[in-house]
């Protein structure tokens, strides 16, 4: 038996998680973040941490009868999330709010504070898992590679995952919802969280606008720098987007780069989108060693491609695909793996072009 904190959103898949390890005979206590942020009022999906996920994650835990905490991480979230997010996006670059959420959010933050209050460990509804081997710690995909979300933690530090704990991680969505339903959850058939929590309605554009003052229109160009059109502010685009440019030409074209210094889109088609390699940043290392060959992923919602790693230091890293992808897209996470080992992650700088390539 254990002593387990859980982080509890309200949602179904930290409710089961927590049903799971009452279930097993832990100790358990329940935890709610606070992140001060207001769900929009016309969503058909809930938030993931308004005062209505507070309120379900209060019942589910008097319903398994383990004490629920809520815990204030507002200036957390504003610091290590909310300011990046917005300066990423002033620079023409696309981050994700969610890897920055659990790498210094809950697995830094409040994975310190259990550990300060006497907890074994942290435990999350995150579809991933963790495994021992010969006493070292590993990050894994999770059974249901549909639902994986180990790319969001990719860049969690390898300390803290001897001290994590997932308990989803060899479930499907599916299994979770049933066993919900046969526990008589109340939140059993809650829907799941799909916007980013302090961007009520997705409108990302409006938030940046809100904290910074209207964006600066400029020129949308194509790659011989032909004036297409005008952009509305660089902050509302990102690599590989086609849709809401507002220009017209004969075939479909798409965001090739932001040019934030210049404050112009250049765009052009959809061929002129690939490329085989990328260098990152800010390298986040899971195991002892890198090895050169990997399989690397740009995008949650992209397959990982199979790859070498060209060069590597304490501070960057540039890796070649074996094939080209698509919108390498600057400020997105890369996570990277051996068959089913999280190895780490890193955040994308730039894609190179052939001639880079070569010189490198």
């Amino acid at each position: 038996m254990k002593r387990i904190l859980v982080a509890m959103s309200g949602g179904v898949d930290s409710s089961v998680a927590a049903l799971l390890l009452k279930r097993e005979g832990h100790n358990l206590a329940g935890v709610t973040m606070c992140l001060g942020v207001k769900e929009a009022a016309d969503s058909p999906r809930p938030g993931c941490c308004g005062k209505d996920a507070i309120a379900d994650a209060k019942r589910v835990a008097d319903q398994l009868s383990i004490p629920h905490y809520v815990l204030d991480f507002s200036a957390e979230l504003e610091e290590n999330v909310i300011r990046r997010f917005i300066g990423e996006y002033r620079l023409g670059r696309t981050p994700n709010p969610c890897v920055d959420c659990n790498r210094h959010l809950k697995f830094d933050a409040l994975l310190s504070r259990a550990v300060a209050l006497g907890f074994d460990a942290l435990a999350t509804g995150h579809y991933a898992q963790i495994e021992t081997r010969g006493g070292a710690t590993f990050l894994m995909r999770a059974l249901d590679r549909k639902k994986d979300q180990s790319y969001f933690l990719s860049r969690v530090k390898k300390a803290a995952l001897s001290h994590v704990l997932f308990p989803l991680g060899r479930l499907t969505k599916d299994a979770v919802r049933k066993i919900a339903i046969d526990a008589r959850l109340p939140v059993a058939e809650k829907p799941e969280s799909q916007d980013i929590c302090f961007v009520p309605g997705g409108n990302y554009g409006a938030l940046i606008e809100k904290r910074i003052g209207p964006l600066i229109p400029g020129p949308i160009v194509d790659v011989d720098g032909k004036v297409l059109g005008t952009h509305r502010g660089v902050a509302h685009y990102t690599v590989g987007q086609r849709e809401g440019l507002g220009i017209t030409a004969k075939k479909p074209l798409y965001v090739l780069r932001i040019d934030s210094e210049n404050n112009a889109i250049i765009v052009g088609e959809k061929e002129s989108l690939k490329a085989r390699a990328f260098v990152c940043s800010d390298i986040n290392v899971l195991v002892d060693k890198i090895p050169e060959r990997l399989f690397a992923q740009i995008r949650y919602t992209k397959k990982e491609g199979p790859a070498r790693v060209k060069t590597i230091n304490e501070t960057s890293m540039s890796v070649l695909f074996d094939e080209p992808q698509e919108a390498i897209t600057p400020g997105q996470t890369v996570a990277l793996y051996e068959d089913d080992v999280v190895l780490g992650g890193g955040v994308i700088e730039r894609a190179l072009g052939e001639n880079e390539l070569r010189m490198t």
